[in-house]
């Protein structure tokens, strides 16, 4: 006799493809709104991204958070950097977002179970990322996840 119980999929958390595009911008959009962000360049945001993402040496890493029903539904996106202070490069998160209809199910920590995957893969000792300290939310998330937090003022400068 087969089971009545209910077991659900665990999240996937796999790297953008091309056709991932408009659903990442479409992502992307929806943070830039939840963060309040300033606008941003005129024109389409895809074609912008997408020769940076998908070209052949790229040095932007995007990994996408799918359901158990295959919706991507939150992304973080990084790159290498390097740390003078500590003469090594390192991964930066530059953005973590999920759907808000995706949060409280796990992908959120499947993603960064992904983005320290990336890191380990790519021989670099640690990652850094920021969010608003308004983001109560999020600060929880990252806390519990053991990772701490450096009070510091992001900054700006246009080149005009």
């Amino acid at each position: 006799m087969a089971s009545t119980e209910h077991v659900s999929a665990a999240p996937v958390v796999r790297p953008a493809r091309p056709e991932d595009l408009p659903r990442l911008v479409g992502l992307m959009r929806e943070h830039m709104e939840y963060e309040k962000s300033e606008p941003r360049p005129a024109g389409p945001l895809a074609d912008r991204l997408g020769p940076q993402l998908f070209a052949g040496d790229a040095r932007l890493w995007v990994l996408l958070a799918e359901t158990p029903d295959g919706a991507v539904a939150g992304y973080a996106a990084c790159s290498a950097e390097f740390s003078f202070w500590d003469a090594g490069r390192y991964l930066h998160m530059d953005c973590l977002y999920l759907a808000a209809e995706a949060r409280g199910h796990g992908l959120g920590a499947a993603l960064m179970d992904g983005v320290r995957g990336l890191a380990r893969t790519l021989g670099l000792g640690h990652v850094e990322w920021q969010t608003p300290d308004w983001n109560e939310g999020a600060i929880r998330f990252y806390d519990r996840l053991g990772a701490t937090g450096r009070p510091k003022i992001r900054y700006a400068l246009p080149m005009e």
